[in-house]
């Protein structure tokens, strides 16, 4: 009866372990951790484009003010009364293609300016994301953690329970059980109502009257799964 004893404490335990290798928390922390890698290299991306239209708005401003620079310059030379006919009608002509040119060139600046709007938009909408999973990741790693923590004191006190119940069990009888419980999980199952209670199937006639004429210490292994059976009143022999 001892061993059945062990048995419901390594039961217990299995199922302990199971629930804490299963606890939905451990799911959620999955999946946030997954969608904040994902969210992490959308975000990485959309940096490097937006840094990218920043150095190409730096280099469409500065061509728009070296355009019209030179067109202040040619400017104030003509109105400075300085250039001869000649010169006047080839500047008037230079100013006219400066201005298209400036034209050209702010509408290309401000489709950029539009470009890394829409880009900063995209990385504020990102950055907002990440910090909103990784709150809902430190809500779900503490409520697991916390869950975990509460498994493993129960584990503990399942240790604590075991050491009592193992004196006086053979060591033979106990290392055969360990072997099983290592394979199976548990080792042994009561004989009830000629019903293993490990696997839940019921010992044929043959076997039932082999089992009755064993001794009483005797260890008595199920064939069908090989769980030692522990005989008591309910047996059924």
């Amino acid at each position: 009866m001892k061993l059945l004893d062990v048995c419901e404490l390594d039961s217990r335990a299995l199922q302990l372990r199971h629930r804490r290798a299963h606890l939905p928390q451990t799911a959620v922390v999955e999946e946030l951790q997954a969608s904040k890698k994902t969210t992490d290299d959308a975000l990485r991306d959309a940096r490097i484009s937006r840094d990218d239209l920043e150095r190409v708005q730096k280099k469409a401003d500065a061509d728009v003010e070296s355009v019209k620079t030179r067109r202040r310059r040619d400017q104030e030379r003509m109105d400075s009364g300085s250039v001869g006919a000649k010169d006047l009608e080839r500047m008037q002509h230079e100013l006219a293609t400066l201005d298209r040119r400036i034209s050209v060139l702010e509408d290309e600046e401000l489709e950029v300016m539009e470009q890394l709007e829409g880009a900063q938009a995209t990385v504020t909408r990102l950055e907002t994301e990440i910090a909103e999973i990784e709150d809902k990741l430190t809500v779900a790693l503490e409520s697991r953690d916390a869950e975990t923590a509460k498994i493993d004191t129960e584990l503990a006190g399942l240790a604590e329970e075991r050491v009592p119940a193992l004196e006086g069990i053979p060591d033979n009888l106990l290392a055969v059980y360990t072997r099983l419980a290592e394979k199976l999980g548990t080792g042994a199952a009561e004989l009830r109502a000629r019903r293993c209670g490990g696997c839940n199937i019921q010992l044929d006639p043959a076997e039932i009257a082999r089992i009755r004429g064993l001794a009483a210490d005797e260890v008595v292994r199920c064939e069908e799964c090989s769980r030692i059976l522990v005989r008591t009143a309910e047996s059924g022999l």
